[in-house]
C-alpha cells in the first residue's frame, strides 16, 4: 500500500509539475526553424548558450547550498525593502512629443526611450510581480506607479533575456497591439509569438547583428555576461546587450551582465558613447560572474568610454540580499571620486538626452 502511495505522489508532483511549467508565463521553448537557429550559432555549444568567458553561476569560495540557504531562510538586512513609499512621478507618456528626446526610467530595468522621433520599450515590467506567480515577489510600494495601459504605441518593444524580471508576460501580453516590432535575442521569439506576437514582428538575431531601423537609426546586438531561461533548463535563449547608433547619439543598452572584457571590446569599436544605460543591483559577492557590483559598472562605463551614466536594475524586487537603496548610494559615490557623470532619475522623472546639464537628487536617502 506504502508503494501506491508513493507512486501516486511521484505522478501527482509530475502532472502538477508539467502543468505549471505549461502556464503562458513560461514561455514556450525553441522548436522547429527557431531551434535550427539556434543549433548553427558558434554561440551554441554543447546543446547552450555559452558566455565569451566561462562564467561560473556561483563564485570561488562560496557555495550553493550555503548561498540558497542564505537567501531563503538567512537573516534578512532591515532596508532589503524600503520602510517607505518610493518616492516617483506619473509621467504622462502618450502625451509626450515625438520631437522630444527622453529617457524616462519605470523601475528595475524598465525604461522608455525616445530619440529622433523613435521610441523604444527596454525590458518592461510593469506588473506588481517580478515573478511568474502573483504574491510572490512583490514590486516595492511606489515603484510600480507604471502600468500597461500607461504605454503608448510604440515603434520597438526591446527585451535584453528572457528572465521573468525583464520579461514579463502580463506586460508584453497587454502591449502586443500597440507595438510596431520587437527586438529579441536568438530563441526568445518563442515565448513572444506563444503570447500573439506575429514572426514578422520580431527582429531576432545573436551578437554582432546590427540591424537598421526607422529614422536611419541601427542597433547592434553585443555580448552581455549572463544566462537566461524561464524553466529548470537554463541557456536555451540568448543575452545581449544593444548599441544604439542615431543621427545624434550614441546609445549603450546594458542588460545584465557581470564584467568582463567585453565592455572594452565594445567601447572600443562603437565607442565613445553618449549615454549607458547599466545594470547596478540585485548583485551578490557570489554571484560577481554573472551580476555587475557597484564598482564594476564604474568599471564598465570607463571601458564604454561613456559620457552619462544612468544605472537601473534597483528600487523596485528585493531579488538580492543588499539594502535597496545601497545600489544607487554606492555607485553615486564611486562615481564621484572617479569624475563620471552618473544620472540618478526618479522613477518617472523625464531625463532631457540633449540636456548638458542634469541635476537630479539623491531621492533614495529619505
Amino acid at each position: 500500500m506504502q508503494m501506491i502511495y508513493l507512486v501516486l505522489t511521484v505522478l501527482f508532483l509530475a502532472a502538477a509539475y508539467f502543468f505549471v511549467m505549461n502556464l503562458p508565463a513560461f514561455g514556450a521553448e525553441p522548436k522547429g526553424k527557431r531551434l535550427e537557429r539556434i543549433k548553427q550559432s558558434k554561440l551554441y555549444k554543447n546543446n547552450r548558450f555559452q558566455n565569451t568567458s566561462n562564467t561560473p553561476s556561483i563564485a570561488e569560495g562560496y557555495n550553493t547550498f550555503k548561498v540558497t540557504y542564505d537567501f531563503l531562510l538567512g537573516k534578512k538586512d532591515p532596508l532589503l525593502r524600503p520602510l517607505k513609499e518610493i518616492p516617483a512621478i506619473h509621467s504622462d507618456l502618450k502625451s509626450i512629443r515625438r520631437d522630444k528626446d527622453v529617457f524616462i526610467w519605470l523601475g528595475h530595468s524598465s525604461y522608455y526611450l525616445q530619440t529622433d522621433g523613435v521610441s523604444f520599450l527596454v525590458d518592461p515590467v510593469l506588473s506588481l510581480y517580478g515573478s511568474p506567480f502573483k504574491y510572490f515577489n512583490k514590486a516595492f510600494k511606489g515603484s510600480d506607479l507604471f502600468k500597461p495601459d500607461d504605454i503608448p504605441r510604440l515603434d520597438y518593444l526591446v527585451i535584453t533575456h528572457d528572465h521573468f524580471d525583464h520579461l514579463d508576460y502580463p506586460t508584453v501580453k497587454s502591449i502586443r497591439d500597440r507595438t510596431g516590432m520587437a527586438i529579441v535575442p536568438l530563441g526568445t521569439g518563442g515565448h513572444l509569438e506563444r503570447w500573439g506576437y506575429a514572426e514578422e514582428q520580431l527582429i531576432e538575431e545573436e551578437w554582432g547583428t546590427e540591424v537598421l531601423l526607422k529614422n536611419n537609426l541601427k542597433i547592434t546586438f553585443t555580448p552581455a555576461r549572463h544566462f537566461s531561461g524561464r524553466k529548470i533548463r537554463q541557456n536555451n535563449t540568448l543575452w545581449t546587450s544593444y548599441v544604439l547608433e542615431t543621427p545624434t547619439k550614441k546609445i549603450f543598452l546594458g542588460g545584465d551582465s557581470g564584467y568582463d572584457s567585453h565592455f572594452k571590446a565594445i567601447g572600443d569599436q562603437f565607442g565613445p558613447f553618449d549615454y549607458a544605460v547599466l545594470e547596478n543591483g540585485q548583485y551578490d559577492e557570489a554571484w560577481r560572474y554573472i551580476h555587475a557590483l557597484p564598482e564594476d559598472v564604474i568599471k564598465a562605463a570607463t571601458d564604454l568610454k561613456a559620457g552619462k551614466i544612468i544605472p537601473v536594475h534597483s528600487s523596485k524586487f528585493a531579488l538580492a540580499l543588499h539594502p535597496w537603496n545601497e545600489p544607487l548610494q554606492k555607485v553615486t559615490d564611486l562615481g564621484k571620486e572617479k569624475g563620471l557623470c552618473i544620472l540618478t532619475p526618479m522613477i518617472g522623472e523625464e531625463v532631457d538626452m540633449n540636456s548638458s546639464d542634469h541635476q537630479f537628487k539623491a531621492w533614495w536617502q529619505d
